[in-house]
């Protein structure tokens, strides 16, 4: 029954509550709740409370409004926990025989289930070893788990008894166990972190982390655990290598590169075909040119063909209405444009025009030859418009990149960040311009500097217009202009903020120092002290005369300072200057604060307003420590936060590897691509809105783009962008647990699978998982012609009849089962082969779920504490970078006592955190 120690920190129990809220329900009080429940609300249409009445109603029931006799703050709870002592008293005359009346049958000399006797347990927590047994016999007890619903129940005084004794118990055991001592964060930054870090020091948006080797995940799933991030040997040298080659591409010395320009018009990139299509009519002229009346007829069928719009990209006459295909061959750079060194000017719109229907398939290549350069920005400027201008959604725009060196021999990337809206109509066409980063561009054509252009291999690398419409929409584009290497200024903004134009360039050590040391302060995040700054002017004074230029030298300083372990590691140094006597651990410095905090929040480095607080040691203040939260929370750069901590939270490396068209033959990648990114989405939202953490659960919107929303069978949603769209009462979405993606990626496919979603539920969204399936469990066996025609939940039930698998089972199926309507591609469904599902089951305390509806339901009237405090859980696990253990239980239950009494928001939730003990101290 009971699990493991080491998953403590993810169990649901809560501590220092009142008895009557924190007491298991049973059946029978279940139904007396729901009939509470239905009297204090309007309820739906069948009488029942809704889920959002369900989300108030629970939230009154919470047990942490009376945490610590009102307190919510937190780090806060009782202080002078030195003198108090283990209530064994208490134990030995009323726990102690309480326990043997009701555990030891099954837990006690005779029978030992889930290896734990409770006969041997140490009673006292504050000192003894078993207090994460003692913790995991609480959270069954809260639960309802134990004693097991056939083995008789408590009764409302014992339970009060126990409860309020192991409570009160493991609360002082926490609080003691941390003022003994803090816990180390100290690791190196995770690939992300790193390239994130790269990309604000210098400005630019490069992937610097590209040759990293992927992060290992904690037992919590989160990659930013001190745990996993160790730094090896292989490790070392790769961070010199990019911090080398990244300084090399950053700065730029000598004269500014020469701008090559190719202003492509669509007229003369038809003219290819029409001069096809003119080919056509002379030879039908010179074989009828004896019969004149055969050649008009013919010439007039001819022609119609010419104005029938052919499959794929096309282009058009507007005035004669002639079409041709805009076809593409690699071989003889046939279709390669060169390029000038003078810019080539917009011309006034051209009749003649590409047409781009919707679909990946569907291609507009413009050849660009070999000229382009490998570093600096490929600017793309094109001049667009939307055939039909009467319908409500727009057409959408993707750039690509690519080359075929031969028939084996090809690349084809996307290189634009976002998909642009074409919203313009033919009369007013939009210009739309992307800035592609030439050196970000892997693999380029490897042969394009030693093969001449028109033979084979090819060296010719060419851009490609894709509409990447959900629906049925077409563009039209009448001019193109690319620019490469293309500046705004020279030097370029990443070089200035290395070498400042106010440095005196004949004091060569005087501006190195300049350079140096503020180069050092950001990237180390601290102030940096004279004889630091020194130690590296000494490296530049031995390697100037082996360098060609003063930059070259200041560069193989920078290196070191990039590979140093003051930029690599987070450090979480303490402020011995401030007393230790009013805290739970000694608290971190100003700057190791603003470090964390930024890590948190941004993923990345602090920006300059963090470090100049932390200097004047402002940051260490509530009110600015709070104005900050909201600040970072506010910026683009918290989209990072939401990014990788819903990745990491929800495990949605599953869905990454999931490969659909393995299954699916012709399915849209476009549609896997918004799966993966509605969570992220809802989080963001959700961040910005403040909204309460319970959306997670159950919420009347959605966010989706045009491909979900049609998967949704959601209606009036067009384009690619993510919006907010509300949904009817009882329309089955809303919230994460109803999401496409993770159905599927919690799937067998083709058909859907219970106990990954159980499972899933337990471990990523109510932190509360199961144990590892013993040795040797049967397998189902489908050869067997009497299971294979049974549905997925008799399956289910006749493999739970095993006695190997009974217990565990019977504490997870039904969890999963609640998920069947809805299939292997996260669709509604209502039957299976002609088979009506049934998506009810009943938890292991006999309470019924009905489906996804009533999963929803139990959880938002009965779990709201849990799901909070899991929540509060996972984040602060991410935001420390390290796991929690016992020693921070007290404090995530004051953080999840102060979200609780203030809404549950989740920027609420994610400024407790941060406003802690626990995030503020080691």
């Amino acid at each position: 029954m009971l699990r493991t120690a080491s998953r403590l920190l993810l169990l649901t129990a809560t501590l220092a509550v009142a008895t009557e809220s924190i007491r298991a329900e049973t059946p029978d009080e279940q139904l007396r709740a729901n009939a509470d429940a239905a009297a204090h609300s309007s309820g739906s249409a069948d009488g029942r409370p809704t889920l959002a009445d369900l989300k108030t109603i629970g939230r009154e029931r919470s047990r942490f409004n009376d945490f610590a006799a009102g307190n919510d703050q937190p780090g806060e709870s009782p202080r002078k926990t030195e003198t108090r002592q283990a209530n064994l008293a208490q134990f030995e005359s009323t726990i102690k025989p309480l326990l043997e009346q009701n555990c030891l049958d099954c837990h006690g000399p005779d029978t030992v289930e889930g290896n734990v006797r409770i006969d041997t347990l140490d009673p006292n927590l504050l000192t003894g070893g078993d207090t994460d047994w003692w913790s995991e016999i609480f959270a069954a007890i809260t639960k309802g788990e134990m004693p097991p619903p056939d083995a008789g129940e408590f009764s409302d005084d014992e339970r009060r008894l126990l409860v309020d004794w192991l409570s009160g118990e493991l609360q002082t055991a926490s609080i003691v166990r941390r003022r003994s001592g803090g816990h180390s964060a100290f690791r190196r930054m995770t690939r992300y972190e790193y390239n994130y870090a790269l990309q604000d020091l210098f400005g630019v948006p490069w992937d610097f982390a590209r040759d990293l080797p992927p992060e290992p995940h904690s037992e919590e799933g989160f990659e930013n655990s001190s745990d996993v991030l160790h730094l090896s040997v292989t490790h070392f040298e790769t961070y010199h290598r990019i911090a080398r080659n990244t300084l090399d591409r950053v700065t730029a010395t000598g004269d500014k590169p020469t701008t090559r320009y190719w202003g492509i018009a669509m007229k003369d990139a038809a003219q290819r075909e029409w001069a096809k299509q003119d080919k056509q009519i002379n030879e039908l002229k010179e074989k009828w040119t004896d019969d004149p009346e055969k050649l008009t007829v013919e010439l007039e069928e001819l022609q119609k063909t010419f104005r029938q719009p052919p499959r794929g990209a096309y282009y058009k006459d507007l005035s004669s209405g002639r079409t041709a295909k805009a076809e593409w061959r690699y071989h003889g750079a046939r279709y390669a444009f060169a390029p000038s060194e003078q810019r080539a000017a917009f011309p006034d719109p051209d009749d003649c025009v590409a047409i781009l229907p919707n679909g990946m398939g569907t291609r507009l290549i413009v050849e660009l030859g070999n000229q382009l350069p490998d570093e600096g920005t490929m600017r793309v400027t094109v001049r667009a418009s939307r055939v039909n201008t009467m319908g409500d959604g727009f057409p959408s725009l993707q750039l690509l990149f690519g080359w075929q060196a031969s028939n084996e021999g090809r690349a084809l990337l996307r290189v634009s960040s976002e998909d642009t809206p074409v919203t313009a109509g033919p009369d007013q066409p939009q210009i739309i311009q992307w800035d592609v980063p030439l050196g970000e561009i892997y693999p380029r054509n490897s042969v394009r500097k030693t093969s001449p252009m028109g033979v084979t291999p090819s060296p010719s690398e060419y851009i490609r217009l894709v509409n990447s419409s959900a629906s049925s929409s077409e563009i039209q584009i009448d001019f193109v202009h690319v620019a490469a290497p293309v500046y705004d200024q020279w030097p370029s903004q990443s070089h200035q903020r290395i070498f400042t134009a106010t440095e005196d360039s004949s004091d060569e050590l005087a501006a190195a120092r300049t350079s140096i040391a503020a180069f050092m302060t950001r990237a180390w995040r601290r102030p940096i002290s004279d004889a630091e700054i020194d130690r590296k002017l000494e490296l530049f004074v031995a390697m100037r005369p082996q360098c060609d230029s003063f930059e070259e030298a200041v560069v193989e300083v920078l290196a070191t300072v990039l590979s140093s372990p003051q930029f690599l590691y987070v450090w979480n140094t303490s402020n011995a200057q401030t007393s230790n006597e009013s805290t739970d651990g000694p608290p971190i410095d100003a700057h190791a604060l603003a470090n964390r905090l930024s890590l948190f929040l941004w993923c990345s480095i602090p920006d300059q307003e963090l470090l100049t607080l932390a200097d004047a040691g402002q940051l260490t203040d509530s009110g600015i420590l709070a104005s900050q939260v909201q600040r970072m929370l506010d910026d683009p750069r918290s989209e990072r936060f939401s990014k990788h901590f819903v990745d990491q939270w929800l495990d949605m490396q599953l869905l990454d590897f999931l490969n659909f068209k393995q299954h699916l033959p012709g399915f849209d990648p476009l549609l896997k691509e918004a799966m993966q990114h509605e969570p992220v989405a809802l989080f963001d939202q959700m961040l910005q809105d403040n909204a309460s953490v319970l959306d997670f659960i159950h919420c009347d919107y959605a966010m989706v783009n045009e491909r979900l929303a049609g998967h949704y069978g959601l209606s009036g949603v067009y384009g690619n962008h993510f919006r907010r769209v509300s949904l009817d009462e009882g329309f089955r979405r809303g919230g994460l647990l109803t999401q496409a993606g993770l159905l599927s990626m919690n799937s067998d496919w083709p058909d859907s699978h219970p106990l990954k979603r159980a499972i899933w539920l337990l471990e990523s969204v109510l932190g509360d998982p199961p144990p590892p399936p013993p040795p040797a469990v049967p397998q189902i066996d489908l050869a067997d012609p009497e299971i294979a025609k049974m549905t997925l939940k008799e399956r289910i039930e006749d493999h739970r009849n095993h006695a190997a698998c009974m217990s565990c089972h019977s504490k997870i199926d039904p969890w999963g089962i609640a998920f069947e309507n809805y299939d292997a591609l996260g669709k509604w469904r209502d039957e299976v082969r002609g088979k009506p599902i049934d998506a009810s089951s009943e938890l292991f305390n006999h309470q019924t779920l009905e489906g996804m509806d009533g999963l929803k339901r139990f959880l938002l009237l009965n779990r709201q504490d849990q799901f909070v405090r899991a929540m509060v859980s996972k984040l602060a696990t991410y935001a420390l970078g390290r796991p929690l253990a016992f020693s921070d239980r007290a404090e995530i239950d004051a953080i999840t006592a102060r979200v609780r009494r203030n809404g549950d928001g989740l920027r609420t939730a994610v400024e407790a955190i941060v406003q802690s003990e626990l995030f503020r101290s080691m």
